[in-house]
């Protein structure tokens, strides 16, 4: 009877959340906000004729990542020199565009020719869309289209514009508002959008010189470490948690780099915080310190490659490409980078990882590289150019893989 129990016990450890099923891609990086997907046996190989089910064009470039719920895919566009930012909605199966929401802004916003408008990815929970577009505020539309709220939550102004998708979690919406002078950590009732609570961080000069530079681009962390459940987020200078019904400071750790394009990464109460511009990256281990949260450095390198995409944890590594396309694999608990290894096109998006072990990457010329999580080596197992510009991230969705260029939105499936 016990081994019976047992083995209950490790199948029922094995499956996904119950609020996360496998064929929903509700964020960017997806279920877990880490870029992990429960689906296996994905497609390996395709070019634009080959295992493509539907590509549709798009009225504009933009890097932003689809997401999915059921049979709908939502992804986020500016057309209009970013005047009219919006949210449009396509059929999953066939690529047909269901519906089409614009807000207009007529402001002032500054963002580099690399960091079109509406960068952030919007967020859903199957009954409401939000999307979070800078200066022309926050949105939530239900799921066909129909305008719930609106916040409008200030100017936000970067010399390379913005880019942190919203999270929902519970009955929030958590936005890392920023980089800029204005910069702050929120949460907006998912129902009415009304400020639940307000953290401000210290922002820096819109503009200046490399060494006044300053920001987070990354997107908010729901992981439960130390047996908390909380928000991790990387911030100049600090890798911090928060509480989620308060956003009371739950733990820092300081020392870390000026500027933050990656979203944190955590595993086994360790969190990994890489930041750009060759700057650090740093991991934490968590645990109880009688009542409160302690962190405690496991390791820090201080120069490192320029990074921007995240990438993925599993079985004690770490694994991401590196902004010039340089695939790397680190130990999650020493920081020992066991190898590195050429890819392709310099790369922004952001590390997939399957139920079954293999890495999806794409660089910016629209290749797609899929690799094995190999401790030991970096053994890629297929490359699949598409000819288009891209910095958006694979979204997995039944099977197929859903990816957003500068020109169109490509659906890849077997056939």
């Amino acid at each position: 009877m016990r081994r019976i129990a047992l083995l209950a016990a490790v199948i029922i450890a094995c499956l996904p959340p119950v609020d996360a099923p496998a064929d929903n891609w509700p964020a960017w990086r997806g279920p877990t906000g880490q870029g992990i997907t429960y689906e296996a046996n994905l497609p390996v190989e395709w070019s634009t004729s080959k295992n493509v089910l539907w590509h549709v064009p798009l009225p504009g470039p933009g890097n932003s990542t689809p997401i999915v719920w059921g049979k709908k895919l939502f992804i986020t566009q500016a057309i209009e020199d970013g005047q009219k930012r919006g949210v449009l909605c396509f059929d999953r199966d066939t690529g047909k565009l269901l519906w089409e929401r614009y807000v207009l802004f007529t402001g002032d916003e500054p963002t580099h020719r690399d960091n079109p408008y509406c960068s952030q990815s919007p967020v859903t929970d199957g009954e409401r869309v939000v999307a979070w577009h800078g200066s022309a505020g926050v949105v939530c539309y239900d799921m066909a289209g129909n305008e719930l709220w609106r916040r409008d939550l200030g100017p936000f102004r970067h010399i390379w514009g913005n880019a942190s998708s919203p999270v929902i979690v519970d009955e929030l919406v958590i936005l890392n508002c920023g980089p800029g002078p204005r910069t702050f950590l929120i949460a907006l009732n998912k129902h009415t959008g009304e400020t639940v609570w307000r953290v401000d961080i210290p922002g820096g000069l819109e503009g200046g010189n490399s060494r006044t530079w300053i920001g987070s681009w990354s997107t908010p962390l729901i992981a439960r470490l130390g047996g908390v459940r909380q928000i991790v987020m990387t911030f100049p200078l600090r890798i911090q948690g928060f509480d989620i019904a308060t956003g009371k400071e739950l733990w820092r750790h300081d020392g870390l780099g000026r500027l933050c394009y990656t979203s944190p990464l955590a595993a086994e109460d360790v969190v990994v915080g890489m930041y750009g511009y060759m700057g650090p990256a740093a991991a934490v281990e968590l645990s109880r310190d009688g009542t409160r949260l302690a962190a405690s450095q496991l390791w820090r390198v201080s120069r490192n490659p320029q990074r921007i995409g995240s990438g993925v944890i599993k079985d004690g590594y770490v694994y991401l490409v590196n902004e010039p396309g340089v695939a790397q694999c680190i130990e999650l608990r020493t920081g020992k980078t066991r190898w590195r290894g050429r890819l392709g096109a310099r790369c922004w998006s952001s590390c997939v990882l399957t139920a079954d072990g293999l890495i999806y990457s794409v660089d910016q010329a629209g290749e797609t590289f899929v690799f094995r999580a190999d401790p030991e080596k970096l053994d890629i197992v297929a490359r699949n150019p598409l000819g288009e510009i891209t910095r958006a991230s694979i979204a997995v969705s039944d099977g197929r893989l859903f990816l957003r260029t500068y020109k169109q939105l490509w659906c890849i499936g077997r056939r």
